[in-house]
């Protein structure tokens, strides 16, 4: 049903290739053995994460966010959730695609159209994490708070207890 307005599937080192990345919107990160590039979007049990931004910065920004947290620096709660399972980047970076619905709109207006779009790009995150429910039973993987843990919490934790002994 959602599925019109996302745009193709790209392998993740070719995020940014995505029309109107600099924009709001929702995105959609896959893991695959098999190349998803160029592929049409498509609900998939390998989604494991949906998320969206309202940023100045856009898609682009937010997935830098990801990026940069899978690469073990930090700023993105999900990929946070995602490393904890896959620690190892380039593997990851192998392996993950991601689709990209843009909202056109100007996140630092305060003008009611721009609002309203940006509105739109949450309801529109919950919608597509409804579907995805719909789908498949449950939430993707990593957007499951109460069973995928952070990285950063179980790091922190393993450091502490090693300094304890």
């Amino acid at each position: 049903m959602y599925e019109d307005r996302f745009a193709n599937w790209r392998a993740w080192g070719k995020r940014g290739d995505h029309a109107a990345i600099g924009h709001p919107g929702v995105y959609a990160i896959a893991l695959s053995a098999t190349s998803l590039a160029g592929r049409s979007f498509s609900w998939r049990r390998d989604i494991v994460y949906v998320g969206m931004t309202n940023a100045m910065a856009g898609l682009k920004g937010r997935l830098k966010q990801f990026d940069n947290t899978m690469a073990g620096k930090s700023g993105h709660g999900g990929a946070d959730r995602v490393r904890f399972k896959h620690r190892h980047y380039r593997r990851f970076s192998k392996q993950a695609y991601v689709a990209v619905a843009p909202f056109k709109c100007d996140p630092t207006s305060e003008l009611s159209k721009d609002l309203k779009i940006m509105g739109e790009v949450a309801r529109f995150e919950y919608l597509c994490l409804a579907q995805y429910v719909d789908a498949f039973g449950t939430l993707p993987e990593f957007n499951n708070k109460k069973t995928s843990p952070k990285f950063s919490r179980t790091a922190g934790t393993r450091a502490r207890s090693r300094r304890a002994t």
